[in-house]
Order: C-alpha cells, then sequence, then structure tokens
C-alpha cells in the first residue's frame, strides 16, 4: 500500500494518473441509476452545454447527456451516481462564462440548473434573501425592486447566481458594492460524492470555523456544485442619476476618472469605454442612441439631493475642464435605462465587429491598484495597437475603472489565434508586473490554468491542487480548470 503524501502541496508531477470511464454502456448505466430525473442526449444540446459565442469548444468536448436535476436532493443523487462510476461532471446556468469555463474537456455529463431557478425566501428585516442558483441578477432585482431592495453585482444581464459564484464575478457597480464574495453569507453545496454541507447559518458575521463559504466563490464549479444561496441584499439606491461624457484624446478621459478616484466622492460606478468600443456599439445596431464614436466615461451617482448634487457638480467641472462634449445627466429612468444601455451593451457589440463567424473574440481580464490603472491602459494599449496595425484585427478596451479593471480585446481572424494571444499574454503580465492579477471578475477557467503560477507562484498553484485533490480526489467536477491536473493538459 503506498504511503499517503504528508506534503501540504501538490505538484503536478505528483498526481496520481485521472481515470474516467465514459463508455457507452457507463453512461446508460448512470442514467438508469437516476431514473425519474430528466434528461436528454440530444448532441446539439449536449454540445450548447459546453460552450459559449464567447468561449467554443472542440467538437469532442462536449458532455454525452444533461440532467435536470429540480432540488439539491436530485443533484445529490446525481453527483453521487457520477462518483461511483467515475463520470466527470460539469455544470450550466446562464452560459455567460468565459475563458472556457463551461468546457466538457473529458465528456462525462453535465448538470444543467434550469428548473432550479427560485427565490425560496425574502428576509426584509434582514437584508437577505435565499436563492437557487439559476435564479438570474436581473430577474431578482426586479423582485427586490417592489421592497425598496437591490442586489448589486451586475455581470452579463443573462448571468446567474450559481455563476456568479463559481465565477466570483462583479460587474459595474463593483467599485461603490464590491464583487460578488462581498454578497454572499451561506451556501449549500454538493460535494464531488454527493455529500450535502450548509456552509453556516444567516448571520452576516460568523467565526466558527474555516470559512467554507469563500473556499467556495470562485472556485468554478471544482470544489463543489452550488444548490442554494443566501445572499445580502441593500436598500435600493436613492435619487439615481447617470451621466455620460465623451473625449478627445484617450488621456483626458483616464484623467478625468483617476482625479475622480482621488476626490474623495464615492459615485455609484465609473466606467471607461475607449474610440472602438464606441464605434462597436453604434455600428452594432443593438441600441437606438446615437453615440459619439470617441473615448467616453460614464457615471453612476445615487444618495441624498445635497450629495448627488454635489458631486453632479464636481464631475461636470472636471468633465470642462478636460474639453468634454455631448455631456449628459439624468434622472429619468428611461434616459438612465437608455445612457447605461450603452455601456452594457458592449460586449454583445464586440461580437459584431467579426468580418467572419469563424473570426475569434480574444481578450483580457486584467485588473492593478487603482494608482496604476492608467498605466495598464496606456501601455497594453501601446501593446496591442501597435502590433495589430495594417492588420484585420478589431481592438478595444474598456475598463471598470473604478476598481481597476481593464478588458483589452481582440478579434481577429482564426489563423491570427496565436499571435493574437501572445499579445494579450502580454497585457496580463503587464498587470503583474504593475502588482495586479491576471483576472479581475472573469476566472481562469481553461484559458488562464498556465498563467496562474506567474501570479501566485508554483506553490500556491500547489496549494490549490491539493485542496482539489482533498475535496474531490477523483477529479470528477470540472475538471482541467483553474489547476492542471495532467502535463499534457
Amino acid at each position: 500500500m503506498e504511503t499517503p503524501s504528508t506534503k501540504s502541496t501538490l505538484p503536478l508531477s505528483e498526481i496520481a494518473p485521472i481515470h474516467h470511464n465514459h463508455t457507452e454502456q457507463n453512461i446508460a448505466n448512470l442514467i438508469e441509476a437516476i431514473c425519474g430525473i430528466d434528461f436528454s442526449r440530444d448532441i446539439d444540446n449536449c454540445t450548447s452545454k459546453s460552450r459559449t459565442r464567447h468561449s467554443p469548444a472542440k467538437n469532442d468536448e462536449r458532455p454525452a447527456a444533461v440532467l435536470y436535476p429540480k432540488t439539491t436532493a436530485e443533484v445529490s443523487k446525481v453527483v453521487k451516481a457520477c462518483h461511483e462510476r467515475d463520470i466527470a461532471v460539469t455544470s450550466f446556468g446562464g452560459g455567460t462564462s468565459l475563458g472556457g469555463a463551461l468546457t466538457a474537456t473529458r465528456g462525462g455529463i453535465c448538470i444543467d440548473f434550469k428548473y432550479m431557478d427560485k427565490v425560496v425566501e425574502v428576509h426584509e428585516d434582514d437584508l437577505d434573501v435565499v436563492v437557487q442558483p439559476n435564479v438570474g441578477w436581473v430577474e431578482l432585482n426586479q423582485m427586490l425592486e417592489g421592497k425598496g431592495l437591490f442586489f448589486p453585482p451586475d455581470p452579463a444581464p443573462g448571468a446567474k447566481i450559481g455563476g456568479m459564484i463559481a465565477m466570483s464575478c462583479s460587474g459595474t457597480n463593483a467599485y461603490r458594492y464590491g464583487t460578488m464574495k462581498d454578497w454572499v453569507i451561506s451556501l449549500t453545496l454538493v460535494l464531488a460524492d454527493g455529500t450535502v454541507v450548509k456552509t453556516r447559518n444567516r448571520p452576516r458575521k460568523s467565526s466558527a470555523g474555516y470559512d467554507l463559504t469563500h473556499l467556495i466563490i470562485g472556485s468554478e464549479g471544482t470544489l463543489a456544485l452550488v444548490t442554494e444561496a443566501v445572499l445580502k441584499v441593500t436598500a435600493l439606491p436613492q435619487n439615481l442619476h447617470v451621466g455620460m461624457a465623451s473625449f478627445g484624446s484617450l488621456q483626458d478621459g483616464v484623467d478625468v476618472a483617476v482625479k475622480i478616484l482621488k476626490s474623495g466622492h464615492l459615485l455609484e460606478a465609473i466606467e471607461f469605454l475607449d474610440g472602438p468600443s464606441m464605434g462597436a456599439i453604434a455600428q452594432s445596431g443593438l441600441i437606438r442612441e446615437t453615440v459619439e464614436v470617441a473615448p467616453t466615461l460614464f457615471v453612476k451617482l445615487a444618495g441624498s439631493p445635497q450629495t448627488v448634487k454635489e458631486q453632479m457638480q464636481f464631475v461636470a467641472q472636471l468633465f470642462s475642464d478636460h474639453g468634454a462634449n455631448k455631456v449628459e445627466f439624468s434622472h429619468e429612468r428611461r434616459r438612465i435605462e437608455a445612457i447605461w444601455g450603452v455601456r452594457k451593451c458592449l460586449a454583445n457589440a464586440l461580437v459584431t465587429m467579426k468580418n467572419d463567424p469563424s473570426d475569434l473574440f480574444l481578450h483580457t481580464d486584467a485588473a492593478v491598484p487603482i494608482s496604476k490603472m492608467a498605466e495598464l491602459i496606456h501601455r497594453s494599449e501601446k501593446i496591442v495597437r501597435g502590433s495589430a496595425e495594417g492588420r484585420n484585427w478589431f481592438c478595444a478596451s474598456v475598463g471598470h475603472v473604478g476598481d481597476g479593471n481593464v478588458h483589452t480585446a481582440i478579434i481577429c481572424p482564426q489563423d491570427a489565434k496565436g499571435e493574437a494571444e501572445k499579445l494579450l499574454s502580454g497585457v496580463q503580465r503587464l498587470a503583474l508586473e504593475l502588482d495586479g492579477t491576471i483576472t479581475g471578475e472573469h476566472g481562469v477557467g481553461l484559458k488562464l490554468t498556465g498563467l496562474l503560477a506567474d501570479e501566485v507562484g508554483d506553490s500556491g498553484v500547489d496549494l490549490m491542487r491539493k485542496i482539489k485533490l482533498a475535496l474531490d480526489p477523483k477529479c470528477i467536477l470540472n475538471p482541467d480548470k483553474v489547476v492542471r491536473l495532467e502535463m499534457d493538459v
């Protein structure tokens, strides 16, 4: 009998070979064992659960079946049966994730949470809600609005709570309210062997043992599946205003953003799009607004009338000092939705810039300390545009400048993939040089596993791998994401 390792970490070279059994007979046996739970084996349906239009996958990287549990008990039943049969498990919610997080690299089965979409409880006096994983944040806020409440994280409009927890996402409100990890109180989990665990109760604070909740947040479905969550909510922002202004140069817009951040005025959100981003929106046909194809700053303000007045006066003066044009502020709901809708449609607008359906949409998710945000934007611009000039590429940058998170995007033909990825890797390494991170909100997924060690070191990755194997010794939960499990993967 082999002596168990006493090391606190697990280098990739020491991991035991992984064995999955995805024969047709084993999958059929699984389906029979979970009799009563809805499933599909349609090839097109299985394929759709392993990719998004932003994150394509190879033709053979798809689950052999999609299962549709309705309760935590049914999820547990499925996962336990997969564990007994060495079948890999991926999961699916809104399908908005990036970086290959959904890819079924080894086949297996997919758990689709589409029937687990209920708001279980709303505790208005405690400012928390209990939800199932396929509740959408947009739909949750529509329900909470009538109660004067608000759930701040706001990633892609189609994102669901389970995926938002898995990816530790954020969005445009992160500057003011923090990211997903700041809004989760407790989780109900199904572990790799089917065991059900509740990480804690509902109080806002607890020091009872290890923080299992935050271990799972951002683990991308590699450690456990979330089947229920207790989320904090807060009072709906009052006296909401939004504003936008276009600038003659990237520098002017970045300078205004930095001055706002240093001013002490705490706005609700500060977002910055460069000229090409605005051009993509203008050409996309996704909005009715006529927009300036120029670097544009978007701001959101809320609070008492006096607070908003002071903030608006301060920001308007900065706009004027830096030669802004097409300046607009509004508190009318229709205009708020229209102005902020310009910013929120960007991801879909960028995809429309493909010259051919086969073109690739590649991007970074770098984030740096606020003081280095301007340098990240300018040097990223130089890295990408200098090399892309004269090519049939589209390049753009968008910044959650309030928290130093900048996305650089390249749309290019398939045959330019290697070169474009090399450029974007340079941007991510630049972020690390500036004391930043390779991913601020999209997660490591499949694409950034090779860069993770550059940020946390080999020992950091080896510790993550040790945790992965401790909770999932058969490596059935979303294998190959976050940490590599084999030398050639």
